[in-house]
């Protein structure tokens, strides 16, 4: 968190990793299935809760503008990911636990 604001989470991160590949925020926003206003509203988000942008407009040109993630950006997910790897590996055991209250 940043102040009031939710800084980072599993849907930004999707969200960033989606604007990396398709280069654009509306383009990334369909293929997650949220509004295009809502993935701007999760970028706005992270550019201000971070020392510096995660995001970054491309202008347009022939072919249009779009996004692009910063070199923090990058870094970001990839700690992020990084991070989620390292806690699957720590709840294992509780994890195999809450398997064995499931029904079959």
């Amino acid at each position: 968190m940043s102040g009031d604001s939710i800084a980072l989470g599993p849907g930004k991160v999707d969200l960033l990793e989606s604007i990396d590949q398709a280069g654009s925020i509306s383009e990334a926003a369909r293929q997650g299935n949220i509004s295009y206003r809502r993935a701007w509203d999760m970028v706005d988000t992270m550019n201000q809760c971070f020392n510096k942008p995660l995001v970054e407009s491309v202008t347009g040109g022939k072919g249009g503008g779009g996004a692009a993630l910063t070199s923090l950006g990058k870094k970001v997910v990839q700690i992020y990911r990084n991070m989620e790897t390292k806690a699957s590996m720590a709840t294992q055991e509780e994890w195999k636990s809450l398997q064995n209250h499931l029904k079959k």
